[in-house]
Formats: C-alpha cells, sequence, structure tokens
C-alpha cells in the first residue's frame, strides 16, 4: 500500500467530494448504483446519515486527502456496512486498510455487506477482511453478492430509537 490511511468524522464540507465521487460513471457502473441529483443526495446525507444516531459514517483520508467513506446502518434487523473510495485510490490498498480500521470501531456482528455481483473487487476486499459468501440477494433486475462478517469483537445491542 502507498501512502497513510486515516478515518476522521464527516465534515459537511465533504458532502460535495462525496457527491463527485458517485457521479464518477465507472464507480456508478461497478457499485450498480445510479447517482442522485445533488439536491437528493444532500437530503439523504444529511437527514439519514449524519442526522440518524444509529448510522456510524467516518472520512476516508489518505495521506490527509479525503479519499471517501465508509457507513454502517441498520436494514430491519441487520446491521450493513458500505463504503465508497473515489477512482484516484482504487487498487492501492485505500479501501482495505480503511475498512479494517473502520471495523475496529464498528463491532457490531453480524455485520452484512451486498455489493453488486460484478463489483469483483469489492468483493475480493470484503472477503480478504473476513466476510463471507451466505448467498445472493436481487435488487431490482441485478444480482448482489450478500457476505456476512461474524466474528471480531463482542456484539453490541442495537440502538433504540424514540418514534
Amino acid at each position: 500500500m502507498d501512502g497513510q490511511v486515516a478515518l476522521r468524522d464527516v465534515q459537511d464540507a465533504d458532502l460535495e467530494v462525496f457527491l463527485e465521487q458517485e457521479h464518477d460513471p465507472e464507480a456508478a457502473r461497478r457499485s450498480n448504483f445510479p447517482p442522485r441529483e445533488r439536491e437528493s443526495f444532500m437530503t439523504h446525507w444529511r437527514t439519514r446519515v449524519l442526522g440518524d444516531p444509529t448510522v456510524r459514517v467516518r472520512a476516508i483520508l489518505h495521506e490527509g486527502e479525503l479519499a471517501g467513506s465508509a457507513v454502517a446502518w441498520w436494514e430491519g434487523d441487520r446491521r450493513f456496512v458500505g463504503y465508497w473510495l473515489g477512482r484516484p485510490y482504487w487498487g492501492r490498498g485505500v479501501g482495505t486498510r480503511a475498512l479494517t480500521l473502520f471495523l475496529e470501531q464498528e463491532t457490531e456482528r453480524p455485520l452484512h455487506a451486498d455489493p453488486h455481483a460484478g463489483n469483483t473487487a469489492s468483493v475480493r476486499l470484503l472477503e480478504k477482511l473476513g466476510f463471507r459468501r451466505s448467498g445472493t440477494v436481487r435488487h431490482g433486475e441485478h444480482e448482489h453478492i450478500m457476505l456476512v462478517l461474524t466474528d471480531a469483537g463482542p456484539s453490541t445491542p442495537r440502538p433504540t430509537t424514540d418514534s
């Protein structure tokens, strides 16, 4: 790996970089995630990510530069993890190091991930970190690989929110 990788809290100014990364055509193709319009993206991040106390989110830094984000959230009774890196950081070990650091902070287990089946680099990265295939799921017409991490640390109780 080249360069230092670190995590920090997400700052509001980071959202512009995250939006730009989401609009990279190759990243959208690999993730099978259509880029959102700016207003929709900002609303999602400010309310559903940064505004939800049950979501853990960290900015990923490479040599002090903002490289992407890592997020863990609840979907029903399952905890999921996801990450996004800007293209200049692909294939350099940044994702592996960043997710390793993130998984030291996010100790909930089991932890799920469901990358697009065509995103073989992401599937390999998650498997390298101990995630195991547990089947496939479909999001619309697209197949995703369901991965589960069950080891590394005690499970913490799910936070509750008042509705």
